[in-house]
């Protein structure tokens, strides 16, 4: 609790515990109104500090991310760069920062962090020994590493930095800063490249090149930083019923299921819940037969509108790939995505973005039915790119909308970094399911589930 707080909670026992004439003595009648006014104002500001400090992500699980290289590279001026403020002090002078300096931030697309801006790891006598003992502490508990380093390219100090950081196992990026100036030098490139390091040209003075330093520093860090949502688990309760609704068709694998309806079916049993599995047009025999009206309905996108006409009003339905738009991605901006889908006009381009690669099949989803789909939808002819595997395009805007698959090969972490590559470049960017699902115009009710996500759609919608 805040110590003011604190103070104050102590002070109010104190004088409630008070005979009321030694309270009327000590409190005249003409300030009492004033003392209470005070004390309750006090009590309040207190409080909103607890409060305050409450909804922010505690240091020790942030991510955290450390700045290092030598002296007058713009280390501190990388950092100010990074959060948006001039939190680090900048000289021409070397050696300006001495004492590690920690700023907590939120760095999207990653979340909660905390910068470290070090001292110069080539630092010079007495004091400088100090300074450079201190940033290699900081080298032992960051999670993440940016080695930065000047015109000239990485020098002894550079490469000490990097070898220590690898021997950690600790991920790192080698940021060659003042690109303005001087190119990095090709053949230190290539070298990286073979080692595996990942480096990134910028300008932080310039501020040319901090939103790929921060895809960068989201592609090296811990795949632990990048929770995974649950998929239905939230949305029901121990003993409670859950419809599957599987399709069997060309697009399922033999003998098996596909991996988000196996995954849905574990998380439906690891909530203490049932499950019960059919095929669409065993769905509303299955329903009418039940005793127990089901908490959920999950079905396969490609058949949402039968699913929804089958499905009676009063039960949640949504479909398996809208719960991959959260499990695998950012739900919201995907649902904002999907509103764009309402402003699509003939000649536009899409760009369907697949995670795998796969044999397309005569029916094939992503690249047969979604486009049929938008095209009716459109009213008129729509240009098609589709791009599968890791063959994702750095240059986004010449589309008016990407179509990202459900992800299920893939981590969470390779989603959002397009996601927020789209967003940076304002290109609006959904998932298969909401797509199919606007194009079926069932969206609002394969949302019902998500209040925040269908008023996101909404705003998509508007364009707001």
């Amino acid at each position: 609790m805040n110590k003011n707080l604190t103070a104050i909670n102590a002070e109010t026992t104190e004088k409630t515990r008070r005979p009321q004439s030694d309270r009327q003595e000590n409190i005249p009648n003409e300030h009492a109104w004033f003392f209470l006014f005070d004390l309750c104002v006090s009590a309040y500001s207190a409080s909103k500090v607890v409060y305050m400090n409450m909804l922010e992500t505690p240091k020790g699980l942030r991510l955290h991310i450390g700045i290092f290289g030598r002296r007058n590279t713009g280390k501190s001026t990388l950092m100010n760069a990074l959060i948006g403020q001039s939190i680090s002090i900048v000289s021409e002078q070397p050696g300006t920062t001495t004492d590690p300096v920690e700023k907590t931030f939120e760095l999207a697309p990653l979340g909660p962090v905390v910068f470290i801006d070090t001292a110069g790891f080539d630092d010079e006598g007495t004091l400088g020994e100090l300074r450079v003992k201190k940033t290699r502490e900081v080298l032992e508990r960051v999670d993440i590493g940016l080695v930065v380093a000047g015109p000239e390219g990485l020098g002894s100090f550079e490469q000490q930095l990097v070898a220590t950081l690898r021997e950690a196992q600790t991920p790192l990026v080698v940021v060659f800063n003042k690109a303005d100036l001087a190119a990095p030098p090709a053949d230190q490139v290539a070298q990286l490249a073979r080692e595996e390091i990942e480096s990134v040209a910028i300008s932080a003075a310039q501020l040319t090149g901090i939103d790929r330093l921060k895809e960068a520093l989201f592609r090296q860090a811990p795949e632990a930083c990048i929770e995974d949502p649950r998929l239905v688990g939230d949305l029901i309760g121990p003993g409670d019923l859950v419809v599957l609704v599987v399709p069997i068709d060309l697009g399922a694998p033999k003998g098996r299921l596909i991996l988000p309806q196996v995954q849905t079916l574990r998380d439906i049993l690891d909530s203490d819940a049932v499950s019960l599995m059919v095929k669409e047009r065993e769905l509303a025999v299955a329903l009418s037969r039940m005793s127990v009206k089901p908490k959920l309905v999950v079905c396969d996108s490609q058949v949402v509108l039968k699913v929804a006409a089958d499905t009676p009003p009063d039960i949640r339905m949504t479909t398996f790939s809208i719960l991959m738009a959260r499990f695998k991605g950012n739900m919201h901006g995907f649902a904002a995505g999907a509103g764009a889908i309402s402003r699509l006009k003939p000649g536009d381009r899409i760009l369907i973005a697949e995670a795998c690669s796969h044999h397309a099949l005569a029916d094939d989803i992503g690249r047969v039915k979604i486009p049929r789909w938008l095209r009716q939808y459109a009213g008129g002819h729509l240009e098609i790119d589709v791009k599968s595997g890791k063959d994702f395009p750095e240059d986004l805007t010449p589309y008016a909308l990407i179509v990202q698959c459900g992800g299920c090969t893939v981590t969470r972490k390779q989603i959002l970094v397009r996601q927020y590559r789209a967003e940076r470049q304002g290109v609006p960017m959904t998932n298969y399911g909401m797509a199919i699902s606007v194009s079926q115009g069932v969206i609002e009710r394969a949302l019902e589930c998500f209040p925040a996500v269908l008023n996101a759609y909404r705003r998509g919608v508007r364009g707001s």
